[in-house]
């Protein structure tokens, strides 16, 4: 076990929260099971899924994480207004929302995804496949809506176990390479790798 940590690492718990909600979904959006696996995965989402990434997010800030925090929060959040919407429409607090504005709810999520992405190039390689999975995703699930195409519905919701599955290789490998103290499961180099010049040049600036 690594003894040279000051404080514990929030990422692995918020992946494995994200991992394990989106893999449940997107069950139901591959057709595999129904709406019972939907109403099951509500208060999952609210608790899990949500909250408990609402809390990773603010120990990635104290811990000077700006993509952890912006990532484990925002999707925190998102996993939140899933829950609250199904759990107040089917209440008729709201009334029946189309697929058309949720498909702009996804499409908007999926441009969010798609520039976290972008920082996934100085981060690793298991990181950047699975934030291209998402964004991704989250593309066909809403053009599924946008355009009642239910094919791309599907095929979305096959792509998002894929995003869950590799979003639970991180998590897994993040504490099991923790725990042994060296790279058990490996997570890969950055896939931009900086160049001497550009650290360089970080340097003089953060002086």
């Amino acid at each position: 076990m690594s003894t040279t940590t000051a404080t514990g690492d929030p990422a692995p718990l918020g992946l494995a929260a994200f991992s394990i909600t989106t893999v449940l979904l997107s069950l139901v959006n591959a057709g595999l099971f129904g709406i019972e696996l939907e109403m099951a995965l509500i208060p999952l989402a609210l608790v899990f899924g949500g909250f408990a990434q609402l809390l990773v997010g603010m120990l990635e800030y104290r811990e000077g994480n700006t993509f952890g925090l912006t990532a484990f929060t925002s999707y925190g959040a998102f996993w939140i207004w899933f829950g609250l919407l199904v759990t107040m429409t089917h209440n008729e607090l709201l009334p029946p929302v189309g697929a058309p504005a949720i498909g702009m709810v996804l499409l908007l999520w999926g441009v969010f995804s798609l520039g976290l992405w972008i920082s996934t190039f100085k981060l690793n390689w298991a990181l950047w496949v699975v934030f291209l999975l998402l964004w991704i995703t989250f593309f066909l699930l809403a053009f599924g809506d946008l355009l009642g195409v239910a094919s791309l519905t599907r095929f979305g919701g096959y792509l998002g176990l894929a995003t869950g599955g590799g979003a639970f290789y991180v998590s897994m490998a993040e504490v099991t390479n923790w725990s042994f103290d060296d790279e058990v499961l490996p997570l890969g180099s950055q896939p931009l790798s900086s160049t001497s010049s550009n650290r360089e040049a970080m340097n003089v600036t953060d002086d």
